[in-house]
């Protein structure tokens, strides 16, 4: 009976089962709805195009349990803010990114799939910028670049680093010291014991859902794209404010390595089902949405 019982397609229960902590602390927070919307365009739909209707958006919000009014105002929201750009056809209206959504998805794709981490030759740069009016256009520059701040009005980063246009005149000069230094200086400079607990609540959040694939878990089309979409916003959130430092001068314990394996894993288990539901759903001012320009294969190598 138990070996039958698994060889069996769980229905949708099984899989919110699988995905309880995190649907639970979604619903707690409707704001969010926005952000998911922006990572289903970026994740699902730029590679097909990048236009879809509404009816399809709230098709794919079913699954999280997010009424169709909820995703409507979130789309004007975005619509009126230059993430989103609007069609209307006939009574049907279509919604593609806009040059805003577009250039803030372009950005965070390679920190997301296919990161590249600097060779790490033991120093660090260091600047210290001299006070001035442009002071908060330096600050901002440095941090949107992955520099982190020791103390007040000194910045580092890995020497290998690009310095920030505005920041190439400013005085600098190279640190070096202990392997064991460096980390300190890492720990102070950026908050790594803080993104540290948000890999571990992803992990813990989504190792369930992983085990329950891995012992033959097939969940439906839907539910195999809210899954991936919802993965792909979480690990986004925590990734996007990793400054993506040489191992060398992370803790010894650090788990983002495993939180980036474990979003692989769960990734190649789900595209199938995941691209099957957006080929059968997926509708744009053409019709049906034409296949994606990128193998899913290609993602998380």
């Amino acid at each position: 009976m138990t070996t039958q019982a698994r060889t069996q397609p769980p229905d949708a229960a099984a899989l919110r089962q699988a995905l309880s902590q995190v649907l639970d602390r979604l619903q707690s927070q409707p704001s969010r709805t926005w952000s998911i919307i922006i990572t289903f365009y970026g994740d699902a739909l730029l590679p097909r195009g990048g236009s879809v209707w509404l009816g399809t958006l709230n098709s794919f919000f079913k699954g999280l349990d997010i009424a169709d009014g909820v995703v409507r105002t979130a789309m004007s929201r975005l619509a009126a803010d230059g993430w989103l750009e609007r069609n209307k056809v006939g009574r049907n209206s279509f919604y593609r990114l806009g040059a805003k959504g577009r250039e803030t998805f372009f950005e965070a794709a390679n920190r997301i799939y296919n990161p590249k981490v600097a060779d790490w030759d033991g120093h660090f740069t260091v600047l210290m910028p001299a006070p001035g009016p442009d002071r908060d256009v330096l600050r901002k520059a440095l941090e949107q670049a992955g520099y982190g701040a020791p103390l007040p009005g000194t910045w580092i980063a890995p020497s290998g680093w690009a310095i920030p246009e505005v920041a190439r005149d400013e005085p600098r000069l190279l640190a070096q010291g202990s392997e064991a230094d460096m980390r300190a200086l890492a720990e102070r400079a950026w908050p790594l014991a803080v993104l540290a607990d948000h890999y571990r609540h992803f992990i813990a959040d989504f190792s369930p859902l992983l085990a329950a694939l891995d012992q033959g878990l097939h969940p439906s089309d839907l539910g195999a794209i809210t899954a991936r979409v919802l993965m792909i916003y979480e690990y986004r959130r925590i990734v996007l404010r990793d400054p993506g430092l040489p191992a060398a001068i992370l803790p010894e314990d650090w788990p983002g390595a495993a939180a980036r394996q474990l979003c692989a894993a769960l990734y190649r288990h789900l595209a199938v089902a995941s691209e099957r539901w957006l080929d059968q759903n997926g509708v744009d001012e053409d019709g049906p949405l034409r296949p994606p320009r990128i193998s899913m294969a290609d993602r998380f190598v």
